[in-house]
């Protein structure tokens, strides 16, 4: 697939990029290849993909290569039926795909599931990770924690299954719940997360994420029993912090894991800094860039 044979909802003003694909042993994952220079790699959540960091690639890539695939499930990727769609199948394909690129001096930008996800590549090859930045995301048990338990339970039990996959809930209400300005969710950007999963049997990865939020708890603790690995690398915390699905205790977490990292604060900001504040976190990342 290249520009020309893009699906007809596709804004290719919004999203002007050339489609790349990668072929896992569950189906084609879809990606964005642009610039040259260091690559910076986006690893997106649920219900999102590349679309998410439009903003970023189209400015960052004038200096650097700006790799952004689509998780399998999500975006312009296969949705194939019998994948797992478990967090760590989804890193197992993120650690091919990298592989398959033979990529150094990577900078990993991430939210949401793209945290885990990305981090995984992280700290299997922390020889090629120089730089991380880290937007509202976890990487730790929250087993223990009843915020997370009544999400989890709820949306990746029977009854959100069932909204998931029969009305498209996480794309259609979660999505705009966790904007800290329920405004900057236009009709036109929000079809480009509906449509993805415009139909009941794309949604699988959508509805499956949610239970993992506990369900990979052993997972998620032995990567942060590992964080150790990432001390060395230079680290921004970029968070937003009128999100309601990661908030100032988790941005807390990360800072106190990791000193040495440079928080900023994006006070207007939810979820998906990439999409509210996008011209501010450029101005950061460029000078996290400029600094190291």
């Amino acid at each position: 697939m290249d520009v020309a044979n893009n699906p007809l909802w596709l804004d290719t003003t919004e999203y002007p990029f050339r489609s790349h694909f990668f072929r896992t042993s569950v189906g084609d994952m879809h990606y964005v290849d642009e610039g040259e220079g260091d690559p910076v790699v986006f690893i997106h959540g649920n219900p999102s993909w590349s679309f998410e960091f439009r903003g970023l690639i189209k400015e960052l890539s004038k200096t650097h290569r700006c790799i952004a695939p689509d998780h399998i499930g999500f975006g312009l990727s296969d949705k194939p039926g019998h994948f797992s769609y478990l967090p760590v199948d989804h890193a197992a394909n993120l650690d091919a795909f990298l592989e398959s690129l033979d990529l150094e001096n990577i900078t990993l930008l991430f939210g949401d599931w793209g945290g885990p996800i990305g981090l995984s590549y992280a700290l299997s090859h922390p020889e090629k990770v120089k730089n991380i930045v880290i937007t509202n995301t976890w990487m730790w048990s929250v087993r223990s924690d009843w915020y997370y338990q009544a999400f989890s339970n709820f949306v990746g039990g029977p009854i959100g299954r069932y909204l998931i996959k029969k009305h498209n809930f996480f794309a259609n209400n979660v999505v705009r719940s966790v904007f800290g300005d329920k405004n900057k969710l236009t009709p036109n950007i929000h079809k480009h997360y509906l449509m993805p999963l415009d139909d009941p049997e794309k949604r699988k990865g959508s509805w499956v994420f949610p239970g993992q939020i506990i369900g990979s708890s052993d997972w998620l603790q032995s990567m942060w029993d590992k964080r150790d690995v990432l001390k060395d690398k230079n680290i921004l915390i970029a968070w937003g912090m009128k999100d309601i699905a990661f908030r100032k205790k988790e941005m807390d977490r990360w800072a106190g894991a990791f000193p040495d990292a440079k928080v900023i604060r994006f006070r207007n900001a939810g979820h998906f800094i990439s999409e509210e504040e996008p011209g501010e976190l450029i101005s950061a990342i460029r000078g996290y860039f400029a600094d190291k």
